[in-house]
């Protein structure tokens, strides 16, 4: 769809969306039109550098043409079966994900948030079903960010933030801890934990990775106490973070995964991926979703992934990361540079971070902002040296202006 089709300008689209819409909050003043690779282009034909990826979702660039044309194919074969039939697409994505990360199971989901539900789910199941009625505790990290569904949004560790903020009672059987805090997590625990379930890189939380010390020590913790370790890779799996997943980095394999972004390469879809016996414990009738395994989304997954593994685009994205992340340490103002691969985020002593998301945007450079202290940047995986560049002079340009 084209403004110019339906003869509508940038403003009058901006005003529709407004007036009809419910208010979220800022938002760029762009109607994207096209997008390709790291470029976004508005219905009046500026462009903008994209270093936000759609929130760490278009990896392999925008409207990849592989995954583009994986989607037009299956769209035109069948759009939509539910879960009663099966697919090629599904089976196909089924094995690659199992296979590539070393999981024995799948469940395809719609979204990040979903698939967080469906490993809540599963944990508290396998908890009670093996220890008893009790056994449902799950400790978390203070500051992370689990999705905003209800036990997704109670998993979060931000009580005092918007996120959950008059929305009534939450579930119970949460207990946050510090993250990167191994003796803070063990003291959370009680004998009727079943999970302790993190981020191996806390990206809305600020964007702090943790240390391998602290995931070995919850892999030994949870061994020892016969509890499980869950990560939540929905923003930092399928290379983001340098490895096809960030677990493989710190050498730390988890009883189950979840994931979403970047494995649709722009479609709805996410997945929770485990071991043979925690997946037993989701057993049929006790979980399922009416669009999980979509065809369409499946098709485009399988062809982003493929694309994502095929290019290397890890080993790109632990490269520029590198190099990224040194250009941004000559900032002014910048107090930190944090991140793992091209999940990157500094933090400013006085600017205003979300000004200068904002002097970014009228720049034509998109990053996002965590707090008003804190820029994060999650760029599609094929940027290059010179996209870098352009993007530290803009912030640079950005931030002298409101010194």
């Amino acid at each position: 769809m084209k403004a110019k089709d339906y003869g509508l300008t940038k403003q009058d689209i901006i005003e529709m969306s407004n007036k009809y819409m419910w208010d979220i909050g800022y938002r760029f003043p762009i109607v994207v039109e096209e997008a390709k690779d790291t470029m976004i282009k508005d219905v009046d034909g500026e462009e903008y550098l994209d270093f936000y990826a759609g929130i760490a979702v278009n990896s392999a660039g925008n409207c990849n043409e592989k995954v583009v044309a994986a989607i037009q194919e299956q769209a035109a074969q069948a759009m939509h079966t539910s879960l009663y039939p099966y697919s090629v697409p599904q089976a196909l994505l089924a094995k690659l994900i199992c296979e590539t990360i070393g999981m024995d199971r799948v469940f395809f989901q719609n979204s990040g948030t979903e698939a967080n539900e469906a490993m809540i789910k599963m944990a508290r199941k396998y908890g009670i079903a093996k220890y008893g009625p009790e056994h449902y505790h799950i400790v978390t990290a203070k500051k992370s960010f689990h999705g905003r569904t209800f036990a997704a949004l109670t998993a979060t560790g931000q009580p005092e933030s918007g996120i959950q903020k008059d929305m009534g009672p939450l579930l119970p059987g949460f207990t946050y801890a510090d993250y990167n805090d191994l003796e803070s997590f063990k003291a959370a625990c009680t004998e009727n934990t079943i999970a302790i379930m993190v981020e191996p890189v806390q990206g809305e939380g600020g964007v702090y990775p943790a240390t391998k010390e602290f995931l070995i020590g919850l892999r030994e913790f949870c061994d020892e106490r016969g509890m499980l370790l869950l990560f939540d890779e929905v923003q930092t799996g399928w290379c983001r973070c340098g490895d096809t997943m960030a677990f493989m980095h710190y050498g730390v394999k988890p009883d189950a995964v979840t994931m979403a972004k970047a494995m649709g390469g722009g479609m709805p879809i996410g997945a929770i991926a485990a071991t043979e016996e925690c997946a037993k414990a989701l057993n049929p009738g006790s979980h399922g979703s009416t669009y999980s395994g979509n065809p369409v989304c499946c098709a485009a997954s399988y062809a982003q992934i493929t694309e994502l593994l095929e290019r290397n685009l890890a080993t790109n994205a632990k490269e520029m990361g590198a190099y990224f992340m040194k250009q941004l340490n000559t900032l002014p103002d910048v107090k930190e540079v944090r991140g793992l691969g091209l999940l990157v985020g500094f933090e400013l002593n006085n600017v205003d971070a979300v000004q200068v998301k904002v002097k970014a945007m009228e720049k034509k450079l998109l990053v996002t902002a965590t707090s008003n202290r804190i820029i994060r940047m999650v760029p599609p995986l094929i940027i290059t040296k010179e996209d870098c560049d352009k993007a530290v002079a803009i912030l640079r340009e950005a931030i002298e202006e409101l010194m």
